[in-house]
């Protein structure tokens, strides 16, 4: 037996001599790529081994796991990973007829995810009860440490307190609250190694109705009170966001409420923010975490939620995944994070070479983006998001949108999530978006573009656009954005631009302005510009827009989303519309003459109604400079060039 057993190492040894002179030596096992970031609990690896030194593979793991791997006909392994929190080492080692010959290969794989239960707080209306349940909720995926305790309590002070919280259990049961509004109500679960995660839910009471709300289909009720604005921080000075949180006095007196940050995380230091270089930091042109921070609880005590740009479609061509890439290509572990074609070159739309579409089918991919926007939530109390370039993954992939917004809404239903996509295709609603852009159904093309290039018929195509957008799904409307190019008032002119504002403050959605639109400033978004100068304004478009948007905040009826086109008998110049209210007197008419000169507008009966000038010898209220108008012959209403009237019974 032993003479067997000295012959047989002994040919093995040949063996491994033979191979070492024929060829270059190369290990007896290697990898097929290298180690890295890992977005799966179960990672699956793979590798070669020569089967002329081995007829296996034995692959050690985290938490002392091992597994005898065969190889195929060409020597080749494939094993699935079970990781555990942090670095994880793998080594793959030559084994022939059970022996170890000592050699091998290893990689250490960092797994993202984190180790935290995920709590689901349900709710449900039985027997005039209100019934909490958090029986979903489960273990951590990465360590699988049971759950310890759940408890429940109110976010916020709500329209009154819930008799009975806070409470601990799987299932409460408490008695509904009268008063009407939203109740947030939290779950907070804890795992018995003392990582915890939260999940809210919202109750809904609205005449005398209990209803649980439903993120996937309904928005948070402040959504139908903001009035958007776009902050691109390098605009407001040399500091980013502290030269932002500076001026958020300034902001809240001109009535807006909720700010949209252009992109902020790193990027190229000559791109505007969209070839984005990491997904968890931020840029520090804008400074640190504590001016971010500091920012962030600025807004919220001023009660202005804040908004993030979230780059989720691609990455820049300097993101570290994308480097590693382009230098391993097949051997790098992110080699497939991103969407290719049949000869591996990585894809990108339009002529955006730098900016690479990432691979939704990867479900690592999707994890990383998840927890990407996640991060944010968590970590700094972010209230949404609004999402580039969102119709590239409803292309490539239509499911990852829904299982995103999920997720998010699992930890907090009232998230504004805004899709850069047109809101013309139903799919964004269907899909957990709040709100879609007011583009034609080409991505990007501004709706109103051409009505405004076309001076002559600006009513009449503004009419058709409005049409277009009659879903009642809550769209995005603009005057300007990061896309538009020169400025509203550049191309267009002051006295247009002020009408134009007029419209954008009384149509149904989300009103945006980007920043500088209150003082008329005139530059290029992507050409770098310098600050702002905020006392340049000479046409005191601050105080028209403030007013506008004091208008907006005291009429219910602006803030609506219904909107009916009413007939003005000057079909190219005049557009007119009615903002229906809830109640007799609150309806509003608004008029917009596009044209220089003035005209005489008859008024139809639906608008009439409305208004019930015969109850008021023929007179209405101009809201927008607070005078009594009579209707000439009792339904004519004269409007100057270029004019705006925003009318109410008296």
């Amino acid at each position: 037996m032993q003479i067997s057993s000295s012959l047989k190492r002994l040919a093995l040894l040949f063996t491994l001599l033979t191979a070492t002179c024929a060829r270059p030596i190369e290990p007896p096992v290697s990898f097929a790529t290298a180690g890295g970031d890992a977005w799966n609990v179960a990672k699956t690896v793979s590798g070669q081994a020569n089967r002329e030194a081995c007829d296996a593979v034995l692959l050690s793991g985290p938490g002392d796991s091992r597994q005898m791997l065969a190889l195929d006909s060409r020597g080749r392994f494939t094993a699935s990973v079970a990781l555990q929190p942090g670095d994880n080492r793998l080594l793959a080692e030559c084994q022939n007829q059970g022996v170890s010959r000592g050699i091998g290969a290893s990689q250490v794989w960092r797994l993202r995810l984190p180790d935290r239960p995920r709590a689901v707080a349900q709710l449900t209306i039985a027997g005039g009860n209100l019934v909490l349940d958090g029986s979903t909720t489960r273990p951590s995926e990465v360590s699988q440490r049971a759950i310890a305790r759940l408890e429940w309590r109110q976010r916020d002070s709500g329209p009154e307190a819930i008799a009975g919280l806070p409470s601990s259990g799987e299932r409460v049961t408490l008695p509904l609250p009268k008063a009407a509004g939203e109740y947030h109500i939290v779950l907070r679960a804890t795992d018995a190694g003392g990582q915890i995660d939260e999940s809210t839910a919202i109750l809904r009471i609205r005449n005398k109705r209990a209803t649980v709300f439903d993120p996937m289909r309904e928005h948070a009720n402040w959504v139908d009170d903001a009035v958007v604005y776009t902050i691109v921080p390098f605009l407001f000075g040399p500091r980013g966001f502290e030269d932002v949180t500076a001026r958020l006095d300034h902001l809240a007196a001109l009535g807006v409420n909720t700010l949209l940050l252009s992109p902020v995380k790193p990027a190229p230091e000559d791109d505007y923010g969209y070839a984005v270089a990491d997904h968890f930091s931020l840029h520090p042109r804008y400074g640190t975490e504590a001016d971010w921070r500091a920012f962030i609880a600025a807004a919220h005590q001023r009660g202005m939620r804040v908004v993030m740009d979230m780059v989720l479609n691609h990455t820049s061509d300097q993101h570290p995944y994308f480097a590693d890439a382009r230098r391993r290509r097949q051997a790098s572990p992110y080699f497939d994070f991103y969407d290719r074609d049949a000869s591996g070159a990585a894809l990108h739309y339009f002529d955006r070479e730098n900016l690479k579409n990432l691979n939704l089918d990867n479900a690592e991919v999707q994890n990383f983006l998840i927890e990407a926007s996640a991060h944010w939530v968590r970590n700094y109390g972010i209230d949404g998001f609004r999402v580039d370039a969102a119709w590239g993954p409803r292309e490539r992939r239509p499911d990852f949108w829904p299982r995103w917004a999920a997720e998010l809404h699992r930890i907090r239903p009232d998230l504004l999530l805004i899709a850069a996509a047109p809101m013309r295709d139903p799919y964004y609603a269907q899909n957990g978006f709040d709100a879609a852009y007011d583009w034609t159904d080409k991505p990007g093309r501004w709706a109103w573009r051409e009505a405004f290039d076309n001076e002559a018929e600006t009513a009449a195509r503004l009419r058709e656009a409005l049409t277009a957008n009659g879903s009642g799904f809550p769209v995005l409307r603009f005057l300007n954005d990061n896309d538009t190019g020169d400025r509203f008032i550049t191309r267009y002119g002051l006295q247009r631009t002020r009408l134009a504002s007029a419209m954008l403050l009384t149509l149904p959605g989300l009103p945006t302005l980007f920043s500088g639109d209150e003082v008329g400033a005139a530059f290029r978004p992507h050409d770098d510009p310098p600050p702002i100068d905020w006392n340049d304004d000479p046409d005191n478009l601050r105080l028209w827009y403030a007013h506008l948007i004091r208008l907006r905040q005291q009429n219910a009826a602006l803030r609506g989303q219904t909107l009916e086109l009413i007939d003005t008998g000057s079909a190219t110049t005049v557009l007119g519309y009615l903002r229906p209210g809830r109640a007799a007197g609150e309806s509003i008419v608004v008029l917009l003459n596009y044209g220089a000169e003035a005209t005489q507008v008859r008024l139809p009966r639906v608008a009439l109604r409305s208004l019930q000038p015969s109850r008021s010898n023929g007179r209405v209220l101009d809201l927008l400079n607070g005078a009594t108008l009579r209707l000439q012959s009792g339904r004519d209403v004269m409007l100057p060039g270029y004019g705006v009237r925003i009318l109410r019974a008296l």
